[in-house]
C-alpha cells in the first residue's frame, strides 16, 4: 500500500496575486510528494487597502500569517519575499526561496507613455518610498501619489483617472497574466529593485519535520542572493519605510551585489556594487551595508523616515 500524502495547509493572502504565487507553491509542492491546501488569511494591510503602508506598522502583510503558522493553524506560509523582515522571526525559517522571476518594476500608464514621455507634472501613484525617490532623481517634476490596494484595484485607479501611471513590480504583472500592460520596464540602472523583489519564500516552522521536505525546492542562487540582499538591509538598520534598494545575481562562482540608499525627494542618493564568491553572501551583503554607511547612508535614511 502506497503511503499516505500528508496534507499541508498552506497559508496564503487573499489577493489575486497572492493567490497566484500560493498556486505556484502548491504545484511545487506535488512535486515533492506534498498535497497542499490554501487557507486564506486576512492580513492588517489587507484589512485598511486605503490606509498608507507606513500608518499600519512593521509587517501589515506577514504577521498575521506568521501568528497562524506559530500557533500550528498552518504548516505553510507563502510571502512575497519583499515583505518579509530582514531578520528572520524566532521559531520559524524560510525553507525555500523559489526560483526568482523578473525582479524589476514596470511603469503603467493608460496610453503606453514610458518615464521621459509622460508630460510635465504627471500624477505617478506608488506607496513605495524607494520608487518614489527613483522617480524623483529622474523626473523631479512628476506628482507622486501614495496609492495603495491590490494590483487590480491600482489599475482601476489608473484606467479611472485618479493617476496618470503607476510603478508595479514586472513579476506581478506576468503572475497576473497582465504582462501587455507594461508601457516600460525600468531597468535596475534607472529604478534598483526592492529587496526580494520577484521571489517567492515558503515559511514554516523550525522544528517541523515538514522543513526536509520543503527545502528540497530551495533555489540555491536565489537563496544566495537574498542572504545577500537581506544582511544589507539588515546591516543599514532598514524598514520598508526607507528608500534602500538592492539586487544580487549570482554567476556561476561569482556573486554581485548593488545596493542604494536614497533621500526621499531622489535628490540625494547612495550607490555602490561588490561582489564576490556565493558562500560569502551574507558577508558581502554587511560589508556593502557598512560601506554605504561610511558615506552618510544614515543620514538619508533618517530623512527618509521623517
Amino acid at each position: 500500500m502506497a503511503a499516505r500524502r500528508r496534507q499541508v495547509r498552506v497559508g496564503t493572502r487573499g489577493s489575486a496575486l497572492a493567490l497566484a504565487m500560493t498556486a505556484k507553491v502548491l504545484a511545487a509542492l506535488r512535486e515533492v510528494g506534498l498535497d497542499g491546501e490554501p487557507v486564506t488569511i486576512r492580513t492588517r494591510g489587507d484589512a485598511h487597502p486605503d490606509r498608507p503602508t507606513r500608518a499600519l506598522g512593521p509587517g501589515a502583510f506577514v504577521k498575521e500569517l506568521e501568528d497562524a503558522l506559530a500557533d500550528g493553524r498552518i504548516d505553510l506560509a507563502v510571502h512575497s519575499a519583499k515583505d518579509l523582515h530582514s531578520q528572520t522571526t524566532p521559531g520559524l525559517v524560510v525553507a525555500a526561496f523559489l526560483a526568482r522571476d523578473d525582479p524589476r518594476d514596470a511603469l503603467v500608464t493608460r496610453d503606453g507613455l514610458g518615464l521621459h514621455a509622460l508630460p510635465p507634472g504627471a500624477r505617478v501613484g506608488t506607496d513605495s518610498p524607494r520608487r518614489r525617490a527613483f522617480l524623483l532623481a529622474v523626473r523631479a517634476d512628476l506628482d507622486v501619489r501614495g496609492i495603495r490596494g491590490n494590483v487590480d484595484t491600482r489599475l482601476r485607479k489608473l484606467d479611472a483617472g485618479e493617476v496618470d501611471a503607476l510603478v508595479l513590480a514586472v513579476a506581478g504583472l506576468q503572475r497576473l497574466g497582465l504582462a501587455d500592460r507594461i508601457a516600460e520596464v525600468l531597468e535596475p540602472d534607472v529604478m534598483l529593485p526592492a529587496v526580494g523583489q520577484g521571489v517567492v519564500a515558503i515559511q514554516a516552522r523550525a522544528t517541523d519535520p515538514l522543513v526536509a521536505q520543503v527545502t528540497a525546492l530551495d533555489h540555491t542562487p536565489t537563496r544566495r542572493a537574498q542572504d545577500a540582499e537581506r544582511a544589507f538591509v539588515a546591516a543599514l538598520g532598514g524598514t520598508c519605510h526607507t528608500a534602500i534598494a538592492a539586487l544580487a545575481q549570482c554567476h556561476a562562482d561569482r556573486l554581485t551585489l548593488d545596493g542604494a540608499v536614497l533621500a526621499p525627494d531622489g535628490r540625494g542618493a547612495l550607490r555602490d556594487r561588490i561582489a564576490g564568491a556565493p558562500r560569502d553572501a551574507v558577508a558581502l551583503g554587511e560589508a556593502l551595508g557598512q560601506r554605504l554607511i561610511a558615506r552618510g547612508a544614515r543620514a538619508l535614511m533618517v530623512e527618509v523616515a521623517r
